[in-house]
């Protein structure tokens, strides 16, 4: 059984979603644009279950660099296989590699065994519009996994 957050397990997040008429077009089928708003639920529950309560982590990073935002600078997707209404989904999330500056996050969209889109996601730590240094509270927390 699965918490609304998901589960954290070896070095893996992993999160269901339900798909809904609303998510697919009109051939019956996840519209492409809806896989990436899944995706970006299993990224903010991961680092929730990664213990970071985001509203007093952002906090804290803000007091550090004030101005600062992530930002997804570059995806790359493969769209594998098509789900359909009713469909259960397993939205997997796990860190690849921390940077200085960004993080690259590996993700996947699986109905049971079969994958059905394969994500690297880029996201960026910028201030005033520039690439700064991820802050020390934050790199601590998005390493945790890869440690």
């Amino acid at each position: 059984m699965f918490s609304l957050d998901g589960k954290l397990r070896d070095g893996r997040h992993t999160m269901q979603v339900r798909v809904y008429y609303e998510d697919t077009d009109f051939s019956g089928i996840v519209y492409h644009a809806n896989y990436l708003r899944f995706m970006e639920r299993g990224r903010t529950n991961h680092l929730r279950l990664m213990g970071a309560e985001q509203h007093a982590l952002f906090e804290q990073a803000q007091a550090e660099t004030p101005g600062f935002a992530f930002v997804v600078r570059s995806m790359q997707l493969d769209f594998l296989r098509p789900a359909r209404m009713d469909d259960v989904l397993d939205i997997v999330t796990w860190p690849v590699v921390v940077k200085g500056a960004s993080i690259t996050l590996a993700q996947e969209v699986r109905r049971g065994a079969d994958v059905l889109v394969k994500a690297q996601v880029r996201v960026a730590f910028i201030c005033d519009g520039k690439a700064q240094p991820i802050p020390k509270t934050l790199r601590v927390l998005m390493k945790a996994d890869l440690e």
